[in-house]
């Protein structure tokens, strides 16, 4: 049996090779600079929402309190007549890169302690290399990869970014399981 606490160099490792390969991704990589489009009028946004002082948190328009109110003719008017959209307000100010980047590296923490369960209740030590790589790659593509779909499906993100998040979970599950594969007890 492999215990949890014999993988913690695995889990350090792919933590800190994906928390790297996601900063390279997102800053040096530019298939990420096209996912934000531009408001036509910027400013003409913002000075509508402004006044409104939207505190951090998820906003949809047109806001409805339940499906029925789509049976009003006004109320389907609002959906035709569009805008529809989500919209995400974050805090004023700066983001906050460093508590960000903290965020992120126990997020990735985590999952790598999730697969290393996983791992650990399904792969005997002595494992090869590819039996390992193949388990923890599948399971770590998973998890940095299927949460986002819904988001396409329910809340309008384009396709095109889901593939490219789908092709940097590939990217993360790739390094995780090399760092599991490369350091599984034997």
């Amino acid at each position: 049996m492999v215990t949890i606490a014999s993988l913690w160099l695995a889990i350090i490792i792919a933590s800190v090779i994906v928390f790297i390969a996601s900063a390279i991704i997102w800053t040096v990589l530019p298939h990420h600079k096209s996912d934000y489009k531009p408001l036509p009028d910027e400013t003409a946004a913002r000075r509508a929402l402004q006044p409104q002082d939207l505190p951090p948190g998820q906003y949809n328009i047109p806001n409805i309190a339940s499906p029925d109110a789509l049976k009003d003719p006004e109320v389907a008017k609002l959906f035709t007549d569009g805008p529809v959209g989500f919209l995400t307000v974050l805090p004023k100010g700066i983001p906050n890169m460093g508590k960000n980047m903290v965020q992120s590296l126990v997020f990735y923490l985590l999952v790598s302690g999730t697969i290393a369960y996983l791992a650990s209740r399904s792969l005997t030590s002595g494992a090869e290399y590819w039996e390992v790589f193949r388990f923890v790659g599948t399971f770590a593509w998973a998890a940095y990869g299927f949460a986002i779909v819904p988001d396409a499906i329910w809340f309008g993100r384009p396709w095109r970014a889901v593939g490219k998040h789908l092709v940097d979970a590939f990217v993360y599950a790739t390094l995780t399981a090399g760092a599991f594969a490369g350091f599984w007890p034997g």
